[in-house]
């Protein structure tokens, strides 16, 4: 039993998911799904690092450098290992430790783990059969728990205020690059990290991920701020648009029709729904309105620990939602030479829908 009850129940949460998919071992590497499960963040370099669970045990392979920095984080058992011996043996006898020194394990492997980790994994096991976390911890990861939903709340509502701030800010001249500095400032005033930023002046904004740079507003411009701050391990992600000056009549024409594929969206994300078709709700309308081959990405991407994890709303995914999951709607209109416009908002899924996490209203901001 270990002394971080956060760890436990995660533990025993997966332990019940391997046994309903016969899992024998799962293997993480120094990656988000080893620090959301025991609340280890190694140093990652070419050292191999990985945490091993099974039914029985849950242990680490630990380069002698990280121990002590890791131990802090966790009472699970460190199998140590220093430069000077290399980390064959302390594998094998984590392994033995693990009662994975056995043929035909059914083995799941951290995606994000190092290739050289993973293929040391695999070469010590005796015909193993492999797949990755889809089905076991990147499932889990999915259903946000109550403290999880406390840090992404917080992470959003200092976000608002990070925006509103921002275009408050905004006068003739400024740069894109000020702006971002102002919110990254903003941000750190308030205990929070900057996780990005993209500022977008005018054409920039027909970007999806343009480079914030020393281009200057000027009267009658559009504005795009697309920004996320980090507390307490989670981060936050809005994109709120506006305009400095008075808004163009075409652009007032665009950012409604964003605006109603957003609640388009909202609306038919519920548990049960594919991801598909939370996408296709947005699409459909932004096609309708004449801009269907403007609308360049998919549109949403879950968050987590991550600002990008599963589940993906994309016209591809067989993905079923379900309750607890959080991911991000934001169609948008890009229109090369002129502006782009994208709301986004973080929701999690309720048994009766979609909850978002800002409170800032997505209303166009005009200033100036």
């Amino acid at each position: 039993m270990t002394a971080y009850p956060q760890t436990e129940a995660r533990l025993s949460a997966l332990r019940a998911l391997m046994a309903a998919r016969e899992t024998d071992l799962v293997a993480l590497g120094p990656s988000s799904h080893m620090a959301w499960l025991s609340g280890v963040h190694p140093h990652g370099d070419e050292r191999p690092v990985m945490l091993i669970v099974t039914q029985t045990y849950a242990g680490f392979l630990m380069p002698a450098l990280n121990a002590a920095a890791a131990r802090k984080d966790t009472d699970l058992p460190f199998h140590p290992w220093r430069d000077d011996e290399g980390p064959e043996a302390a594998l094998a006898a984590l392994l033995a430790e693990a009662g994975a020194d056995r043929a035909n394990l059914s083995v799941v492997l951290d995606e994000t783990m190092r290739a050289d980790f993973a293929l040391r994994l695999l070469d010590a096991l005796d015909s193993p059969r492999r797949r990755f976390t889809e089905d076991t911890v990147g499932l889990l990861r999915a259903a946000k728990d109550v403290s999880e939903f406390k840090a992404i709340k917080a992470a959003h509502l200092l976000n608002d205020r990070a925006v509103k701030a921002a275009f408050a800010s905004l006068k003739v001249g400024i740069t894109e690059k000020e702006v971002v500095e102002g919110i990254k400032a903003f941000y750190g005033q308030n205990g929070a990290a900057l996780e990005f930023c993209s500022v977008c002046f005018g054409a920039s904004g027909a970007f999806p991920h343009h480079t914030p740079g020393s281009d200057t507003l000027q009267e009658n411009m559009a504005v795009l701020i697309d920004t996320g701050c980090r507390i307490d391990g989670y981060p936050s992600d809005m994109t709120r648009c506006g305009y400095f000056g008075t808004p163009s009549e075409e652009y007032t024409k665009v950012f409604t029709v964003v605006e109603q594929a957003v609640q388009a969206a909202i609306a038919a994300a519920k548990p049960g729904a594919l991801a598909r078709d939370v996408d296709k709700a947005a699409r459909d309308v932004i096609a309708a309105a004449g801009y269907g081959d403007r609308f360049l990405h998919r549109t949403g991407h879950g968050l987590g620990v991550d600002i990008h994890e599963p589940p993906y709303i994309a016209a591809n995914s067989d993905v079923v939602l379900a309750e607890g999951n959080v991911f991000s709607i934001e169609p948008g209109i890009y229109l090369e030479g002129k502006f782009g416009i994208r709301l986004e908002e973080i929701v999690i899924l309720r048994e009766s829908g979609a909850e978002i996490f800002s409170e800032m209203p997505r209303d166009m901001v005009v200033c100036g």
